[in-house]
């Protein structure tokens, strides 16, 4: 992997829906993977990974009844460096209230989703990866499934917090399931480095990928980037398009 994958547009739609190994992903169904009696715990860098990388999957468990934990584990506001309309003290306010109606958009019972916000600093998370690891931990029973991003994602934050879940469940004895995000842009489906073996697609229906759509769509900040300092939207048209294909993808 490069230093820096996340440049330019990176692998096109086209070119993953042409793929015939992705094509050929074994299906297991959520259910499986959080069994009854089980809580999904989310650990998300920023505010729109938990809907990005597993919106879907909080849809599949929100109806089936599972508990839903959410950590939050930065406030998203070094989106727009340097930027004078998207300030750090704007997204500070403007990115959580974007994840609450994003969530809100999914259908998530909102009543019953237990949501905490971590205060760790965006693009800082590796230089507090013990910190993190040990406040994860100490809201994880033995009985969770953790879900959370991938530890070669592309993205400091998203690695960090990946491998401070991972040794946050094994620290109590809880099952941690990893979430390709940023994969998407700059791996390939040859790419030696992406644990294919240990992937499995979670089947999203129409229904599941429209609400996915639509809570994607509550990240304005994300939609828009900065002209006068250069900045393109993060969630450019075709970030989102790979981002919504009728699956989910976690490596087990």
């Amino acid at each position: 992997m490069k230093d820096n994958p996340i440049v330019g547009q990176g692998t096109s739609l086209q070119q993953w829906q042409a793929s015939r190994r992705l094509a050929e992903l074994p299906a297991i169904d959520i259910l499986e993977l959080v069994p009854l009696g089980s809580r999904a715990v989310i650990v998300a860098p920023h505010p729109d990974d938990e809907v990005l990388g597993c919106g879907g999957i909080m849809q599949l468990l929100a109806a089936a009844g599972r508990p839903l934990q959410l950590i939050s584990v930065t406030d998203g506001s070094a989106s727009h460096p340097g930027s004078q309309r998207w300030t750090v003290e704007r997204l500070s306010v403007v990115r959580p209230q974007e994840s609450a109606e994003a969530l809100r958009r999914l259908g998530l019972p909102m009543h019953s989703l237990k949501w905490l916000r971590g205060g760790f600093t965006d693009t800082q998370v590796a230089a507090q990866e013990t910190e993190l690891s040990e406040f994860i931990a100490g809201y994880l029973h033995a009985s969770d499934v953790v879900f959370t991003t991938w530890r070669q994602d592309g993205h400091s934050d998203h690695e960090a917090v990946g491998r401070a879940s991972v040794e946050a469940a094994r620290r109590v004895g809880a099952t941690c399931h990893e979430l390709p995000v940023w994969t998407w842009h700059w791996a390939t489906p040859e790419d030696a480095s992406v644990p294919w073996e240990r992937a499995r697609k979670i089947l999203l229906s129409p229904t599941h990928i429209a609400r996915k759509r639509h809570a994607a769509h509550a990240f304005a900040s994300q939609l828009e980037g900065d002209r006068d300092v250069g900045l393109g939207p993060v969630l450019a048209p075709y970030v989102l398009d790979r981002l919504l294909q009728p699956f989910e993808v976690v490596f087990l």
